[in-house]
């Protein structure tokens, strides 16, 4: 009975807060996307034509496919550059690793708009960019050349969500036991080799963490799209974000986000399927 009562004291509160904060909105949201005529009028019928809309219309899918690629190219960049830092920090930096990996995460506790401000400037017609490529003699004026456009987003994007990708590889590599380097040492492997038949199978869990943590947030976010991005780098957030604040139709917007929810659990099934955690530490 004593046990019964921990486990309820210590699952209750993240219980209710996982209720309150997600599955209750989450139903709303589902009664919403139901819900006749839009945001303001007294329509209480049920109906099925939201979903005949968005299944229909053509943009929709085709923006929801082109977020969920640069999402995708934004993880696994995001993923190649934060292995080697996790890397290093773990078996290189020594008594400093705590201190560097502090620095590292220092420019997530600002603001993240004021970040992507910062990038906004840079990227500019007056910018960092282009002030450097005026000094080596590159362009002959100044023009914004990554402003306004996909490849900001990805740029923008990939810096925000690296020191949040480090993270779980940090924790991954950090948990290897250094007995199997030796062993693998003593056996005739070399660096190379001991590499990647040992610490690269058994860091992967963490290289699926941080694959995820910048996959999953990337593909609905709409705030970077709108101010680096500009008409050709919007994202599908972006049309949701346009469906609830401008257009009011929050029936749509509903099934929108119910969309875009589905592709993100068949992508996930489909990337855990493929790279299989427990196939991965058997290679």
């Amino acid at each position: 009975m004593e046990n019964r009562r921990r486990f309820a004291s210590l699952i209750g509160p993240p219980s209710l807060y996982l209720f309150l904060l997600f599955l209750l909105p989450l139903g709303l949201m589902l009664v919403y996307s139901f819900r006749a005529g839009i945001s303001g009028e007294a329509h209480d019928t049920f109906t099925l034509d939201n979903y005949r809309s968005f299944l229909t219309n053509s943009h929709f899918h085709r923006l929801l496919w082109r977020s969920a690629l640069i999402s995708l190219t934004i993880a696994i960049i995001s993923s190649l550059l934060a292995y080697p830092l996790a890397y290093y920090l773990v078996f290189q930096a020594g008594r400093n690793r705590i201190t560097l990996m502090t620095l590292l995460i220092i420019p997530t506790w600002t603001s993240y708009l004021l970040r992507i401000f910062a990038w906004k400037l840079i990227l500019g017609s007056s910018g960092l960019l282009n002030s450097l490529l005026l000094l080596l003699g590159v362009i002959e004026k100044a023009s914004p050349i990554l402003i306004y456009s996909r490849s900001a987003v990805i740029v923008t994007l990939i810096y925000v969500w690296v020191p949040f990708v480090v993270l779980p590889i940090f924790a991954a590599l950090g948990r290897i036991d250094r007995n199997l380097l030796e062993a693998a040492a003593d056996l005739g492997c070399k660096p190379w080799e001991a590499f990647l038949r040992v610490t690269l199978p058994l860091s992967l869990p963490g290289v699926a963490a941080g694959f995820f943590f910048a996959f999953i947030p990337t593909l609905g976010e709409f705030v970077t799209p709108l101010l680096v991005g500009g008409a050709s780098g919007q994202m599908y957030g972006n049309l949701i974000q346009d469906q609830f604040m401008r257009a009011l139709n929050w029936p749509m917007g509903s099934v929108m986000s119910l969309a875009m929810l589905v592709a993100v659990l068949t992508l996930v099934f489909i990337l855990t399927r493929i790279s299989s955690v427990s196939d991965l530490v058997e290679i």
